[in-house]
């Protein structure tokens, strides 16, 4: 089957939470404002694809299934082939992982979409953590620099045949540069103007993070920590339109 189509709305909202109930409760109140809801390994190991299948129908929008696999390729390969039937817009994997297991997640990706007759998800590479810098990078041994390390992993992950990464904003605008206008970037640390950074260190607004090249921004806290969560999401969404 196909790849999952482009989103005309490029915000997915990361519903961040062991509990179920939170979980559908965020997705039936932002099913008309966001373009996607990302569900991530916190809500994943509570409640494994029940609790995604319950999630998805509360919203109806399409999922981010962020569970950064990292495993030898016949794994990761077992791995995206669990979770295509349930139908996720995309997936994603580490690309430190290598060449060989993002090719495996590629080729698996396809024979599962396939097989369960439903449409391939995309596949995406994640580069370095939107939690990391340079000092980060430095303590696991990494001595080049984050955009480097960043644009090297990149362009691995479209040689291996992945759709595109998820990166910091602050890497979009090489990014775009280096792979072209179809390769997907996925930029979570996108934190408004008005909201706090937390713990993302290498963060952007939505705007400049759409403007520098990025086809999806994922947010969470702003939105989901707000006191009315479709007003916050909408409030993104009119500020990416302005």
């Amino acid at each position: 089957m196909t790849p999952a189509a482009n989103l005309r709305n490029p915000v997915f909202c990361a519903l961040d939470t062991s509990d179920l109930g939170q979980a559908t409760s965020w997705a039936a109140t932002l099913a008309d404002t966001v373009g996607g809801v990302k569900l991530g390994l916190e809500f994943f190991n509570a409640h494994g694809p029940k609790g995604v299948a319950e999630v998805m129908r509360a919203s109806g929008l399409p999922l981010f299934l962020d569970l950064k696999f990292h495993d030898i390729p016949n794994t990761v390969a077992g791995a995206v082939k669990s979770v295509v039937p349930l139908k996720p817009f995309m997936i994603n994997v580490h690309a430190n992982g290598g060449r060989a297991m993002m090719q495996a997640a590629a080729k698996a990706a396809h024979e599962a979409a396939q097989t369960h007759l439903v449409d391939r998800p995309l596949v995406i590479g994640v580069t370095v953590l939107t939690s990391m810098d340079d000092n980060d990078l430095r303590e696991v041994g990494v001595s080049e620099s984050t955009l480097d390390n960043v644009r090297r992993l990149a362009e691995l992950a479209k040689i291996s045949g992945l759709d595109g990464v998820v990166c910091s904003p602050h890497e979009a605008a090489a990014l775009r540069r280096d792979l072209g206008p179809n390769f997907k970037l996925i930029t979570p640390g996108v934190r408004p103007a008005w909201a706090a950074a937390n713990d993302q260190k290498r963060a952007m607004t939505p705007a400049e993070a759409v403007a520098s090249g990025a086809d999806y921004v994922v947010i969470g806290r702003p939105i989901t920590a707000a006191s009315d969560q479709a007003a916050a999401a909408k409030r993104i969404v009119l500020e990416l339109a302005a």
